[in-house]
């Protein structure tokens, strides 16, 4: 550094530079944000689920529901702290004991499904999650309108309600199969 306090060989960012491209302040952080108890995967015709239900592939939900299952496992003295039981889900994923405790975490918690983007209070929708196996996330065919989805390669998000209140509000306000009728004028859209 000179006397000044400058170093003359460093390229110093403009304001510019700071809040614009790909990089930049708006689109790094404010526009789109990395959001922990979610994911995302592709949508496929699940035609024998109930209109409440979607299937949810097994990786995902053991990411979404860890902090469950986690609990699950040592309350049930299968680890005996939080490490051992990670490690037990992460080397034992295929094993039956993690496949059943992950399905009574699953059995009673709603899972809320958007898609992008969600512009009217059908575009993010709540549902009972069945674990399948895959990546693909499964959706009843009728339920698809009010995302303005079909399975051409269409991505959802799924997100995991975790206060009480908010998996109230998701079961009573949310649930798919409540919402069967357009809110502005009153038709099905299950047609």
């Amino acid at each position: 550094p000179s006397k000044d306090g400058f170093n003359k060989d460093k390229v110093y960012k403009s304001f510019s530079d700071i809040i614009g491209g790909k990089e930049g302040r708006f689109r790094e952080t404010l526009l789109g944000k990395r959001v922990d108890y979610s994911g995302r995967s592709v949508i496929v015709v699940g035609p024998s689920l109930s209109l409440h239900q979607c299937g949810l592939p097994r990786e995902i939900a053991i990411e979404l529901f860890q902090a469950f299952l986690i609990r699950d496992l040592i309350r049930k003295h299968f680890a005996s702290n939080t490490a051992t039981a990670k490690r037990q889900i992460k080397e034992r994923e295929k094993e039956l004991i993690v496949w059943e405790i992950l399905q009574e975490v699953v059995q009673g918690h709603p899972v809320l499904l958007n898609r992008a983007p969600t512009l009217h209070r059908l575009g993010i929708l709540a549902f009972q999650p069945i674990l399948v196996e895959g990546r693909a996330i499964y959706l009843h065919p009728l339920v698809c309108k009010g995302f303005n989805a079909d399975f051409d390669g269409d991505q959802m998000a799924v997100h995991l309600p975790l206060s009480l209140e908010a998996q109230a509000e998701a079961c009573l306000l949310m649930f798919s199969h409540t919402n069967l009728l357009s809110p502005a004028i009153g038709d099905p859209i299950c047609v």
